[in-house]
C-alpha cells in the first residue's frame, strides 16, 4: 500500500469515527485521539474558537488530560504556534525545538515544552474560523507534504461536524435550562406558602448553574432564604415586579458565571420574582394558581417541543433551533394576548394576525399573505395548541410555497376552520417531518380535530376542530 492509499484510509476512518456521534465533547475526544493515531504522533491538541471572546480554548487533548487542569488553556489567533496557524489560515510546522521558536506561547498547566516537534493547522467551517489543532512528537521530526495535507483534510472534514456537535449541544443545554424553569414554575403554582417556594427556586437555582450557594434577598434587606456558601464569583440580579424592584437573586460559584448561565439566572430571577408576589398575594387572600400552572404546562410544553426537535438527528441543527425558536414565540404570544384581554379566552382573529406579521417579518418580506379572520374566541389552553399549529403551517408555506399565501379562519355550526393555501407547486410525495408531526399531534390530542393536506392550485393545509 502507498503512502497516499494510507493517508487516504486514515482520514475516512477518521471522519467515520468523528461522525459516529454528535456530543461535542466526544466528538473533540475523538478527533485528538484519531488525529494522533494518523499522524503516528505522541500528542494532539484540540481548540475550539469562540466568537464571543475572540480566543482559541482548548477542549480537548489526546497526551494530556484537560481534567486535569485547573484552567483551561486561551490564546488570541495570531498568539502561540497554533494561534499563528488560526490566524494565518493555513499550516505551521516545526521540526524541532519548537518551544525556542520567538511565537510558542506556554502555559503553565500545560507540559507543551518537553515536544520537540509541532504541526498545526486551523479548522475552517464554510471559510470561518471554528479551531485550529496540532500534533506533537517527543523526538524531532519533519512533517513531509503528504503529512501536512493529510492533517489538512482531517480538519477541513471534521469542521462541519464540530459545528453541528456545537448546535446539538446547544439545544440540548436549553431543553435543560427550560426543564429548570419548569421546575421552578412547578413549585411555585403548586406551593401556598412562600417559603416553600422560595427555597424551591434557590434549590434549583445551585442545581442549575453548579452554585455553591444562592439566596433571595427582599427589598428591606432581609434574606429569605440562603443556601450554600458564597463563593469567589457573585451574580446578582434584581428581582422585579410592574417596573419595581422587590429584591436580588444572588448567585455564588467558585468560577466565573458564562453569558449563557447569566441569561438562565435572569429569567429564574424573573420567576422568583413572580413568586414572591403570588406568596404576597396568598397572603392577602387572592389566589393566581391558574396563572402559574399556565406558565408550567407551557414551558413544559416547550421543553418537549426543544426535546422532540432535538432528537431529529437528520435535520439541520441550525434551522431546528431557528424552529424552535419561533414555536415559543408563538406560546409568548398567547400569553400576551391572554394578559391584555384580563380574560381566559382568546380572540384568535387577533392572535393569528400577530403572528401572521412576526413570521411574514422574518421569513418572506416579499411574498403577499392575505387573511380573512372572522371573530372565534377560545380558551387560553387550546389558543397555545392553535396557535403553535398556525404557527408551523404558515412557515411551511412561506418557506415552500408560492408568492402568494391565503388565510382563512370562520366558525360554521359549532366547528371552526383553519385553512392556509399557497400557490406553490402543492405536495410531492408523503408529507412528512417534524413540524408535520407536532402539528398532527396538537390537532388530534388538544383540538380533538382532523388535519387535511391537498393539492389546490398548490398546497392548502386545513384544521377542522369543535369550538
Amino acid at each position: 500500500m502507498d503512502v497516499r492509499e494510507r493517508h487516504l484510509r486514515l482520514l475516512t476512518e477518521t471522519i467515520e469515527a468523528v461522525n459516529s456521534t454528535l456530543d461535542l465533547e466526544e466528538v473533540l475526544a475523538l478527533v485528538a485521539r484519531k488525529v494522533a493515531g494518523a499522524l503516528a504522533a505522541d500528542a494532539c491538541f484540540v481548540y475550539l474558537y469562540d466568537d464571543r471572546a475572540g480566543e482559541l480554548v482548548l477542549r480537548a487533548t489526546h497526551g494530556t488530560s484537560v481534567e486535569e487542569m485547573t484552567r483551561r488553556p486561551r490564546m488570541r489567533p495570531g498568539e502561540g504556534i497554533t494561534g499563528t496557524a488560526a490566524a494565518e489560515l493555513g499550516p505551521v510546522m516545526i521540526p524541532a525545538q519548537a518551544h525556542l521558536d520567538p511565537r510558542f506561547k506556554s502555559f503553565s498547566n500545560l507540559p507543551e515544552d518537553e515536544y520537540e516537534s509541532i504541526l498545526a493547522v486551523p479548522i475552517l467551517a464554510r471559510d470561518r474560523l471554528a479551531g485550529a489543532l496540532n500534533v506533537r512528537t517527543l523526538a524531532p521530526r519533519a512533517f513531509n507534504q503528504d503529512e501536512i495535507d493529510l492533517l489538512v483534510a482531517i480538519a477541513a472534514q471534521v469542521a462541519q461536524t464540530i459545528v453541528h456537535a456545537q448546535l446539538y449541544a446547544d439545544a440540548q443545554r436549553r431543553v435543560a435550562e427550560l426543564e429548570a424553569l419548569a421546575r421552578i414554575s412547578e413549585a411555585v403554582s403548586e406551593s401556598l406558602y412562600l417559603e416553600e417556594s422560595l427555597e424551591a427556586i434557590v434549590k434549583t437555582t445551585m442545581e442549575a448553574v453548579d452554585a455553591t450557594g444562592a439566596a433571595l434577598v427582599l427589598e428591606d434587606g432581609k434574606i429569605a432564604w440562603p443556601e450554600g456558601r458564597a463563593g469567589t464569583h457573585a451574580v446578582r440580579l434584581p428581582l422585579r415586579w410592574k417596573r419595581r424592584q422587590i429584591g436580588e437573586l444572588v448567585c455564588d460559584r467558585d468560577t466565573p458565571f458564562t453569558d449563557d448561565e447569566r441569561a438562565l439566572l435572569a429569567s429564574i430571577a424573573h420567576h422568583a420574582a413572580v413568586a414572591l408576589e403570588h406568596g404576597r398575594a396568598v397572603m392577602r387572600g387572592v389566589l393566581a394558581q391558574e396563572i402559574h400552572h399556565r406558565v408550567k404546562n407551557n414551558l413544559q410544553t416547550v421543553a418537549s417541543l426543544l426535546r422532540l426537535q432535538a432528537r431529529s438527528a437528520h435535520e439541520d441543527p441550525r434551522k431546528a433551533l431557528e424552529d424552535s425558536v419561533n414555536r415559543i414565540l408563538a406560546i409568548a404570544a398567547v400569553h400576551e394576548v391572554l394578559t391584555e384581554q384580563r380574560d381566559e379566552e382568546v380572540e384568535l382573529g387577533e392572535l393569528l394576525d400577530r403572528l401572521r406579521a412576526m413570521l411574514v417579518q422574518g421569513l418572506a418580506t416579499g411574498k403577499v399573505v392575505h387573511a380573512e379572520l372572522e371573530p372565534v374566541s377560545l380558551a387560553g389552553s387550546r389558543a397555545t395548541a392553535l396557535a403553535l399549529v398556525f404557527s408551523e403551517l404558515l412557515q411551511n408555506a412561506l418557506e415552500h410555497g408560492g408568492e402568494a399565501v391565503r388565510i382563512e379562519l370562520v366558525q360554521r355550526n359549532g366547528e371552526v376552520t383553519l385553512a392556509i393555501a399557497d400557490d406553490g407547486h402543492g405536495i410531492e410525495g408523503a408529507a412528512s417531518g417534524t413540524g408535520l408531526s407536532i402539528v398532527q399531534a396538537l390537532v388530534r390530542d388538544e383540538l380533538q380535530g382532523r388535519l387535511e393536506l391537498r393539492n389546490d392550485g398548490g398546497m392548502r393545509a386545513e384544521v377542522v376542530f369543535p369550538v
